[in-house]
């Protein structure tokens, strides 16, 4: 069963800019069939950190970056997935919803580090102040044993992402982000708050989601994960019921107006300049309305 959303996806993605095809991220207590996961890992939880009953070679031995794997299912066009047994990092663990408290090996990790034992990434300027902003998160539990991105021209026989992530460069985002404002009538529909990349992804989606606010997120700033980010490229996680929206009604909006093709322009320079390949878009097939 195709829903209307998926019908119109195509052209939305032509009109919008959008070179690749979103993911969608799901729950699932179904294992896809994909290769693109963390290698199988006992997750350590805090009380097995306090009982000092953590096996730290083999976690940090086996890290992988939630980002990586799907950075590969994307130019795969398969999908990548996680679950409380294939996490890779144990930030990954905690931002999915697999794992809390964070463990404070981590927090002191992300933060300042451990003198004379362990040096941190500085993301945050303590580990109270971390510990702080984790309490405060609390992200929602894993509502499924795998959380799932996949292509959203893979979604069938009805089922539905909770979230659109779409991985682009600013000017394909910046139709998206003024899209979301289109639909929804909220100047305040988009949040950038801190997080690691997968953070951006499914927690914060998620923490907003379960509070009634139908917010997009925008992301990608995580320094350690840009390794895994075309240059430039930065995501945006929307609602579906947002998304179906944008998808519904981008006919309506300035993405048909005069002003979207300059930018579509910069988007076809900016695919030059990086090599990619560049699909032909002419004007009659975006509807553009000149004024």
């Amino acid at each position: 069963m195709v829903t209307s959303w998926q019908h119109s996806l195509d052209d939305f993605l032509t009109v919008a800019g959008l070179a690749e095809m979103p993911m969608g991220m799901y729950f699932s207590d179904i294992e896809p069939k994909s290769t693109f996961s963390p290698t199988p890992l006992a997750l350590p939880t805090r009380q097995n950190e306090i009982d000092n009953r953590v096996d730290w070679p083999t976690v940090f031995g086996n890290f992988s970056c939630a980002i990586g794997h799907i950075w590969r299912a994307r130019k795969k066009k398969t999908a990548a997935y996680f679950s409380a047994e294939r996490f890779g990092c144990l930030g990954c663990a905690f931002w999915m919803g697999f794992n809390k408290p964070q463990l404070e090996a981590i927090i002191h990790y992300v933060s300042t580090g451990i003198p004379d034992h362990m040096e941190g990434e500085h993301y945050c300027d303590s580990p109270h102040r971390l510990r702080h902003i984790f309490e405060n998160l609390d992200p929602e539990p894993a509502p499924g044993k795998f959380c799932v991105f996949k292509p959203l021209n893979q979604f069938t026989d009805g089922e539905q992402p909770l979230f659109v992530v779409v991985f682009d460069r600013p000017e394909a985002i910046a139709g998206m982000h003024q899209l979301a404002t289109f639909v929804t009538g909220n100047p305040l529909c988009v949040a950038s708050p801190w997080s690691a990349a997968c953070g951006s992804l499914v927690a914060w989606p998620m923490y907003f989601q379960a509070r009634g606010e139908n917010l997009a997120v925008l992301g990608g700033w995580d320094i350690s994960a840009r390794k895994f980010f075309k240059g430039d490229e930065i995501t945006l996680t929307v609602p579906l019921p947002m998304f179906e929206q944008m998808v519904a009604r981008y006919p309506e909006s300035f993405l048909t107006r005069k002003p979207w093709t300059t930018v579509k322009k910069k988007i076809a320079r900016s695919r030059q300049v990086w090599g990619e390949s560049i699909a032909a878009i002419p004007d009659e097939a975006t509807n553009i309305i000149v004024d």
